[in-house]
């Protein structure tokens, strides 16, 4: 695993009625953790030729912040891709060292110029990888 991190503090309109970042803000910031991390590690012509579409998230919710409050996002890719696709795995952990949200993504790469999907070769997803 070669994780990614960033990091996150909760502002008020990330806030909903129950006091607490609202589940639509997580996805956000899932989005913006993949989104980052591509930008991060992939290779300039990578970047030029694709784009990723989430297919899938599955989301565990175990505990949430208040506005103010911070966590640490980590990503890492645990297996190589499927075709078109790859899992994207996020950990948001609090400052307590705990794991408070957890997801599982799936991303399918397209082609800019077609739109269509593309297959993610070794030499697209070797940065991601170990």
């Amino acid at each position: 695993m070669n994780p990614f991190e960033r990091n996150f503090t909760a502002s008020p309109d990330d806030i909903d009625e129950l006091g607490h970042v609202n589940n639509a803000v997580w996805v956000r910031w899932i989005q913006d953790m993949a989104t980052s991390h591509w930008q991060a590690v992939a290779a300039p012509e990578h970047i030029a030729a694709y784009f990723w579409v989430v297919t899938r998230h599955e989301i565990d919710y175990r505990g949430n912040i208040v506005a103010g409050e911070s966590v640490t996002a980590r990503t890492w890719i645990e297996s190589a891709p499927k075709g078109a696709q790859f899992d994207r795995r996020v950990d948001f952990i609090d400052v307590n060292g705990k794991v408070i949200v957890r997801a599982n993504t799936t991303w399918a790469m397209l082609d800019k110029a077609t739109g269509r999907l593309a297959r993610v070769r070794p030499e697209i997803a070797a940065p991601f990888m170990g």
